[in-house]
């Protein structure tokens, strides 16, 4: 097992009764494997086969496609028009083990099974027909620890993000192998525990999506109902917003805040992006914000002089940013100086709406922002739709309570988010762990299987 195991993983595995006899083979890097297993390289029993096929060759109306992008995202293939295929391709004509060679420490490995349209894999891909082995026990040993991290020790790779194993790494690897009887309960075992740990992940997963949605649903109720629910109430006009307190006003927002859009220096002007120290937003950095309230930092920054020399200027600290592309509607604050690029714009708030308040209404705009992309070819919202955007505008001291009491009642739903991710990941340490020890001997699981 790898030494990244958690202790926690170490302790649920002990459960398991360990062979009754050990061997050290000639093969260092495997560690003891039972003495009754054989050592065999990977070649013994399995067999590379590879049948190309160009998109020439696709006369079909559809195919069934094993992409990296579509295993890495569902564990499958997906269903394609041959016009999507741009490139040569691997043929899959039965059941077959493909295992990446694209970074392999990922471990994006799976049982292909042919159609009954033209099946095809990424060339990415190593098919591989079984011979003398248990299809199913293949793949564990290949989602093991122990094999990626062999895998990834031999790669071939100018960057870290695209390590690459050669077919010969892969064949040419020696694993501790069971009888085949011995592989198929293994395998039984595996697939009967992996289950069980899955479907434990998906019911908190679910309860991660119920915190969120309450969360969200608290952020809502906040800024659009305020937080005195004796309060008369009116219609604001306004469908996503429903009624309102009588005493808030209902103003667009670029009277109350100061509309800044976004540019890009030249991107050929390799000084503008060398060394830089201003932050520049982009859409590199969708996933951070996803998570935060504040951005100081950047995936990219850029220069003085590129700014000098573009229609992108440096926007003030505290603006509220907004992506109208792509990921439509990601927001944060910003903690220091910095430029955007025309994925994203801002709003400078004026002294009658605080940051925060602003951050939060736009957050609770996700029926909105859908119903002025709906449609859409390329999912923008345009800048008289941005500039049409409305918001409650509350008493600056009663934004300022509904700041802290969504502070304050989110970081208990955020704690509670954090711990069931806790356990998510230490479920997921659990699965690698107990597929590493039963294909590797560590464990005996044959009494397991009935």
């Amino acid at each position: 097992m790898s030494d990244a195991t958690s202790t926690g993983s170490i302790a649920e595995l002990r459960r398991f009764k360990r062979y009754p006899k050990y061997r050290n083979p000639s093969v260092e890097w495997l560690g003891e494997i039972p003495a009754h297993w054989e050592v065999s390289r990977a070649d013994a029993f399995l067999r590379y086969e590879k049948r190309q096929i160009e998109p020439s060759q696709i006369s079909a109306e559809l195919v069934f496609h094993y992409s990296i992008p579509s295993v890495q995202d569902t564990g499958d293939g997906v269903f394609e028009s041959p016009s999507e295929i741009d490139s040569a391709k691997l043929q899959i004509l039965g059941d077959r083990l493909l295992v990446s060679k694209l970074n392999p420490r990922k471990g994006v490995v799976l049982v292909a099974s042919a159609k009954e349209v033209p099946t095809i894999c990424s060339t990415e891909f190593v098919p591989f027909e079984v011979r003398g082995c248990d299809l199913r026990w293949a793949l564990y040993l290949f989602l093991a620890e122990s094999t990626r991290q062999r895998l990834s020790a031999v790669v071939r790779s100018a960057t870290r993000s695209h390590q690459r194993a050669e077919v010969s790494d892969i064949v040419k690897m020696w694993h501790g192998v069971a009888s085949i009887p011995e592989q198929r309960a293994i395998a039984a075992f595996l697939d009967r525990e992996t289950a069980r740990i899955d479907k434990l992940v998906k019911k908190k997963e679910r309860l991660i999506e119920l915190l969120l949605e309450k969360r969200s649903a608290l952020i809502t109720c906040a800024v659009t109902k305020g937080l005195d629910p004796s309060v008369p109430m009116k219609d604001s006009g306004v469908e996503w917003l429903g009624e309102i307190p009588t005493h808030w006003e209902l103003e667009r927002i670029k009277w109350a805040a100061r509309l800044e859009s976004g540019h890009t220096p030249d991107k050929k002007v390799e000084s503008y992006w060398q060394s830089g120290d201003i932050p520049w937003v982009s859409l590199a950095d969708t996933e951070q914000l996803r998570e935060v309230d504040y951005i100081a930092n950047t995936a990219v920054m850029t220069t003085s002089d590129g700014i000098a020399h573009s229609s992108a200027h440096i926007l003030p600290e505290r603006t509220v940013l907004f992506s109208r592309d792509a990921s439509i509607g990601l927001c944060a604050i910003t903690n220091a100086g910095v430029a955007v690029s025309q994925h994203f714009i801002g709003w400078v708030c004026g002294p009658r709406i605080r940051p925060e308040y602003l951050l939060f209404v736009l957050r609770s705009m996700t029926q909105e922002l859908e119903r002025l992309t709906m449609g859409a070819t390329v999912r923008t919202i345009g800048m008289p739709d941005v500039k049409s955007l409305s918001t409650p505008m509350p008493p600056v001291s009663e934004q300022e309570e509904i700041i802290l009491y969504v502070h304050q009642n989110r970081s208990r739903i955020d704690a509670l988010v954090g711990k069931v991710r806790d356990a998510i990941k230490q479920l997921k340490e659990f699965r690698s762990a107990i597929i590493s020890a039963a294909v590797t001997g560590k464990i005996d699981v044959r009494e397991e299987v009935v």
